[in-house]
């Protein structure tokens, strides 16, 4: 029965979209809509969007429409810096091409820094004022290494100097509530004309990270501790990014992950699997509560169909179907379908 219901409401959802290509005499007589939430929205995002197989350049990756781009990034002392690769620790392995202007895109040497992919960023902002907002995921592949100077604190330091108030924050979002979570339960997250020109950032733990025994303090409890902390000093402001709970499981999986309640009204960003989301995971509570779900591996929902290359109707009716069940980014490789990419829908 849930899944006829789901199946009832893509259909809606595909019939809306189509609706938002219709003349614009058609609906002149119409008020104006209110403007959508952006965690009443479902967009469409690119897994290892950095790949120089998955988009030449990073502005490609930019250009693409899509509403969420996905970096690696390592930290350990076999390199030196912020390095952007899928697989190799010791240097970049990446499209980034540290722009100085959008003049200089498709022109320089690739594989640089996160300072150079954040300089991208930048310069592609500056010159389409006004975009779509876009998330950017964060991958810590093996964690953050503030002995060496790449710290939660760094890592902010590093992305203000760039972005700037590009970036929209913790700070942002809290706007006067105590915490994150109080904030979004009172409907703090912006409408989508509202976060125009703007870019979000969401951070995970690592594989690496995560299948290190030796390694204790993941990411997400690192990065609220350090959202807490600032909080508590004032300095909420100067932070820039929303630690995602990584891994999908029923119920609020705050409660069984933080052993420490005070980390737990930090974390308003889920991230995981769209096969265990959908498979029956209550979505709905999320969605009242103005939590962003970000579906991975949308393309493995039964029945699957490609990762890469699957028609664009397949992938359409994929976005319309999980974003009927409940996730703010439905992610995957289909990279070569700009209108897939570009897609917004309503979420729920």
């Amino acid at each position: 029965m849930r899944r006829t219901r789901i199946l009832a409401r893509v259909a809606t959802l595909l019939g809306a979209a189509l609706a938002l290509t219709a003349p614009l005499s058609a609906q002149a007589a119409d008020p104006a809509p209110r403007a959508a939430g952006y965690a009443e929205t479902t967009s469409v995002g690119v897994h290892n969007a950095y790949l120089q197989e998955t988009f030449p350049y990073f502005a490609d990756a930019l250009d693409s429409g899509a509403g969420m781009l996905e970096l690696d990034v390592w930290t350990n002392f076999f390199g030196s810096g912020w390095r952007v690769s899928h697989s190799n620790p010791f240097g970049n392995a990446n499209n980034c091409e540290n722009a100085s202007s959008a003049d200089d895109f498709r022109t320089g040497a690739r594989n640089q820094s996160l300072a150079g992919c954040l300089r991208d960023l930048r310069a592609w902002s500056d010159a389409n004022p006004g975009h779509r907002p876009i998330l950017l995921k964060v991958e810590l592949k093996d964690g953050f290494a503030a002995n060496l100077g790449r710290g939660p604190a760094q890592f902010d330091a590093l992305v203000r100097d760039i972005l700037g108030d590009a970036v929209y924050g913790p700070g942002d979002l809290a706007a006067g509530h105590a915490t994150l979570d109080e904030a979004v339960q009172a409907g703090g997250w912006p409408s989508r004309d509202e976060l125009a020109g703007r870019f979000l950032i969401h951070l995970i733990p690592g594989t690496v990270e995560e299948g290190n025994p030796l390694d204790t303090l993941w990411t997400d409890v690192e990065y609220a501790r350090h959202l807490r902390d600032s909080a508590a000093a004032g300095t909420l402001d100067t932070t820039t990014a929303f630690p995602a709970v990584h891994g999908a499981e029923p119920g609020d999986p705050r409660v069984s992950r933080y052993a420490d309640a005070t980390l737990r009204p930090w974390f308003v960003v889920f991230d995981g699997d769209a096969t265990t989301y959908a498979g029956g995971i209550d979505l709905g509570w999320y969605a009242d509560r103005g939590y962003l779900v970000v579906m991975t591996d949308a393309h493995a929902v039964p029945p699957a169909i490609s990762a890469t290359d699957p028609t664009e109707a397949q992938a359409a009716s994929r976005v319309a179907e999980l974003a009927a069940a409940g996730a703010s980014v439905v992610s995957s490789d289909w990279h070569s379908l700009p209108s897939v990419l570009g897609t917004v829908l309503p979420r729920g």
